[in-house]
């Protein structure tokens, strides 16, 4: 789709590639993806638009027609989507930029960034991503089989520690954590990452064993079924350190409770702001209800009002 009027960025790292990947998604047009690769100019601060960040295969996909929009997300990105700006092309970045924030058509970051005021500034709740409406109705009907549990049903979505990789999780506090689960319904759907943790997992597995649940942990191969969770989920329990995973369980209607587990500022800045706008509790706190929160919409709402695309 050389032709395509919307280009992606797409960051190596899958949670990267998926704040973009979901505006485009919600922008409703065909799109280009072109997949990001390092050279090892890429871990410098470049000051200017530029490609010299990227791998030589990357580069070999940047060749007119220009689009009319790029999107893109993460610092190492942020060079070459200038580059294209510098082409005529408008421009769209989620994430900090690390530089030349001022020079995209429209900057979207979180609120718990603390981003400055600026024209081109979108502050958001959360990260974009590709948990829409309609992905979910998909995942409800593949995973039909999930309305079979009791309930309510829980879904409990365990990440981990974020610089102190192998670790893992505290093996008891994941136990209570599941135990908290399971208190709140009549079934729980568990999920871990690889920063989970084998220990963490293991007593997880221990914790649910017994009843009606269902766990899915991370490598042990099959159709991952995280969006089901999410699609049949009466209620939302998520460990506080994932930016990815709070902002896709506030697409669903469910309550949302965040297990604030050590983390960083950054986390600790997004469990506050979801607390004021009343889309998520503590875990241990009251059942309540909330409409469910569509960012990655608005942003798709605001490119168009800008006229960008």
């Amino acid at each position: 789709m050389s032709d395509a009027r919307v280009w992606v960025l797409a960051d190596p790292r899958a949670g990267t590639a998926a704040q973009a990947l979901g505006i485009a998604d919600a922008l409703g047009e065909p799109y280009r993806v072109l997949p990001l690769g390092w050279s090892r100019w890429a871990g410098l601060p470049l000051p200017w638009p530029t490609l010299a960040g990227l791998a030589a295969e990357a580069r070999r996909g940047f060749v007119p027609p220009w689009p009319k929009l790029v999107i893109s997300a993460g610092r190492r990105a942020a060079p070459a989507a200038l580059w294209l700006g510098q082409r005529g092309v408008a421009t769209v970045h989620a994430m900090r930029p690390g530089f030349g924030a001022g020079r995209f058509s429209l900057l979207v970051l979180g609120q718990h960034d603390e981003p400055r005021p600026a024209a081109n500034l979108l502050p958001i709740l959360g990260a974009t991503h590709r948990m829409g409406a309609a992905r979910l109705a998909a995942a409800r009907a593949e995973w039909a089989e999930l309305g079979a549990l009791p309930g309510p049903r829980v879904a409990l979505l365990l990440g981990g520690p974020v610089k102190r990789a192998g670790e893992g999780l505290d093996p008891a506090a994941m136990a209570g954590l599941a135990q908290a689960a399971r208190g709140m319904g009549g079934s729980v759907m568990a999920t871990t990452s690889r920063r989970t943790g084998a220990a963490a997992s293991a007593a997880l597995a221990a914790a649910l064993a017994g009843g009606p649940h269902r766990l899915f942990a991370w490598g042990q191969g099959g159709a991952n079924p995280y969006a089901g969770f999410l699609a049949w989920a009466d209620a939302v329990v998520v460990t506080g350190d994932s930016v990815s995973m709070l902002s896709e369980a506030l697409a669903t209607p469910a309550p949302v409770f965040i297990a604030e587990l050590p983390a960083g500022r950054r986390q600790g800045l997004l469990w506050r702001s979801l607390y004021a706008a009343g889309q998520a509790r503590r875990v241990g706190e009251a059942l309540f209800t909330r409409q469910p929160l569509d960012e990655t919409a608005r942003v798709a709402t605001e490119i168009r009002a800008r006229g960008l695309l």
